[in-house]
């Protein structure tokens, strides 16, 4: 599967765009939305130039395949675009192997209900152990995406 655009744009939208590097709510280095890596895998330095919008774009689309294939690989089960769409928003956001080793996923691949399935979204609100508004928020957003809502 691909992420639609409403999940392009709903990642974008979460992400925001910073030309500068800068730390995370997680202290790790970031750039244009959300990006921690370059295409060719190097990581973001804080010492890294500025970027335009449309270089942070073209980042952004290029890596976000890890994660599309990431979710495929992880889930064991036909998922709904919108459910497709969610998983790939919460991986980019935790990462690859925070993803795959998910409580959410093991429930999801052992087709559980999707509302039990769905509170498992709101788990991963922090960042160095500290909850952050920001990642509540997009986890609510993320829960209410997978379920339809």
């Amino acid at each position: 599967m691909k992420i639609s655009q409403q999940g392009i744009d709903f990642i974008k939208q979460f992400e925001g765009f910073r030309a500068k590097p800068y730390l995370c709510s997680a202290k790790v280095p970031t750039i244009g939305y959300g990006s921690t890596r370059y295409a060719d895998g190097t990581p973001v330095s804080l010492r890294d130039p500025a970027i335009t919008e449309a270089v942070a774009s073209a980042l952004f689309k290029d890596t976000l395949v890890i994660y599309e294939k990431a979710v495929t690989k992880a889930v064991k089960i036909p998922l709904e675009q919108y459910e497709f769409d969610a998983l790939v928003s919460l991986c980019y956001n935790i990462g690859v192997g925070n993803l795959a080793s998910s409580t959410l996923v093991r429930l999801l691949n052992e087709d559980e209900v999707r509302i039990e399935v769905a509170g498992q979204f709101l788990r991963w609100n922090k960042a160095n152990s500290v909850v952050i508004p920001g990642l509540t928020r997009r986890r609510e957003a993320e829960r209410e995406m997978f379920l339809g809502l």
